[in-house]
């Protein structure tokens, strides 16, 4: 079917009438140097051949201005609807940049790297893999932000990640806030699509929102919550008084994210390095997708430019015939 894409345009159809109906035409004053008595009996031959060669440009020049109003509501072809189904999950992930972690108990390539860059080294490996699911991510600290709302666009995603950095949001943690806002960025999703994967290091220090109270709420508006606490359990110190072994993972709060794991129908999993953050992110990738709204595409192509060849056409030979009779 055809479609115009500018319709409003046709209202330019009267144009040239009201230009003609605000500049009167200028009649030039022409004197006979000559007058002959049988004058009139050449008129109605003069007058017959002066209209015919009158009405002709006219009629070309009306053609040309339909086509070029034509040409400007850009008419479209449009192809049969061709179906789109979109198959994934609404999946939020939210981040701890909390000041815990800067932490290095973490290793890549046999080097030490902090929590942080663990948890971005790693998930950026996810965030590829999840073709067909909307992500969004969340940041928090002392306060919770959102960093990207729901998209297709995996790439933004994990380069606003990559940006991140620690302390950002703060140097506490409010992990009641981040469930709070993921409940308020989710609840208008499909229910069976709606999840949350948070990752924290440490237990919940700021925020205006307990975890287990937000964790009520997630389960209220059936957001599924898989919570990750990352750290070592034990890492070797050098002090003065030689080496000691110490637990870098001492305020992580593993009992409140079972609870808020268990609360929403998730689980809770522990990632000690980055061989085991990978394994949850490898079991996360295991959710059954979820169908979605289909959509459908409709292949356009353009035909404005046959209307406006033909105008142009019609104008160059109104101007040569011009120039002829000139």
């Amino acid at each position: 079917m055809i479609h115009f894409e500018w319709p409003w345009l046709v209202a330019a159809l009267p144009l040239p009438l009201l230009i003609r109906w605000l500049i009167p035409v200028h009649h030039p004053v022409e004197q006979s140097a000559l007058k002959v008595p049988f004058m009139d009996d050449f008129a109605d031959g003069e007058t017959q051949a002066l209209s015919e060669s009158q009405q002709w440009p006219l009629l070309l020049a009306v053609i040309a201005w339909l086509l070029l109003v034509l040409a400007s509501t850009r008419p479209q072809w449009l192809g049969e609807p061709i179906e789109q189904a979109v198959s994934g999950r609404d999946l939020m992930m939210a981040v701890d940049l909390s000041g815990s972690m800067e932490e290095q108990d973490f290793k890549i390539n046999n080097q030490h790297v902090d929590r942080l860059t663990a948890t971005k080294w790693v998930a950026g490996d996810f965030i590829n893999r999840r073709v067909g699911d909307r992500l969004g991510l969340i940041l928090f600290g002392s306060q919770a932000y959102l960093q990207t709302p729901l998209t297709f666009d995996r790439k933004t995603v994990m380069t606003l990640l990559n940006e991140s950095a620690i302390g950002l949001a703060g140097d506490n943690t409010a992990i009641g806030d981040a469930i709070g806002l993921a409940v308020k960025r989710l609840k208008n999703q499909p229910a069976n699509s709606r999840v949350l994967i948070l990752m924290t290091d440490g237990a919940n220090t700021a925020g205006e929102v307990t975890p287990l109270k937000a964790a009520e709420l997630a389960a209220e508006h059936q957001l599924k919550i898989y919570t990750i606490g990352i750290g070592a359990d034990e890492m070797v110190v050098r002090s003065f008084f030689g080496n000691r072994k110490v637990n870098p993972s001492r305020d992580l709060d593993e009992n409140t994210m079972i609870k808020i794991a268990q609360r929403t129908g998730g689980r809770y999993f522990r990632a000690r390095n980055t061989d085991e953050l990978n394994n949850i992110y490898m079991l996360l990738d295991k959710l059954e997708p979820i169908e979605k709204d289909r959509q459908y595409f409709r292949p356009r192509s353009e035909l404005y430019f046959w209307p406006l060849s033909f105008a142009l056409a019609i104008a160059g030979v109104l101007c040569l015939s011009r120039m002829r009779f000139s």
